[in-house]
Parts: C-alpha cells; structure tokens; sequence
C-alpha cells in the first residue's frame, strides 16, 4: 500500500493502522516496509507526535 502524501490523510491512515492492525509503530513500520524516521519526520513537520504509550499520533 502506498501511503498518501497529503499530512493529514497520512495521520489519518497511520492512525487507523495503528488501531486496527499494529500494536506499535515498530511494528507497522516492518510490515508495511516503511521507514520509521521518514514517517515520523512527516507527521511531525505537520505538528503530530508519536505516544507509544496511546499507540498513536496527537
């Protein structure tokens, strides 16, 4: 699946990832072959942080 460029619609699909398939970032990253400090980048640039704690981005 290629993710969407759009910030928000990438916060969006990550997020639904998270809740729905994945148990932590790392995880979704591996699986989905994606580079965790490129995504990370992206949606920090847009002002969203990861909580590992709430398995998602604020």
């Amino acid at each position: 699946m290629e993710l969407p460029k759009d910030p928000m619609m990438l916060f969006s699909v990550i997020n639904m990832k998270l809740r729905d398939c994945y148990s932590s970032l790392d995880e979704l990253c591996e699986d989905m072959d994606v580079d965790k400090e490129e995504l990370v980048s992206q949606l920090k640039a847009a002002g969203f942080e990861y909580s590992a704690e709430h398995n998602k981005f604020w």
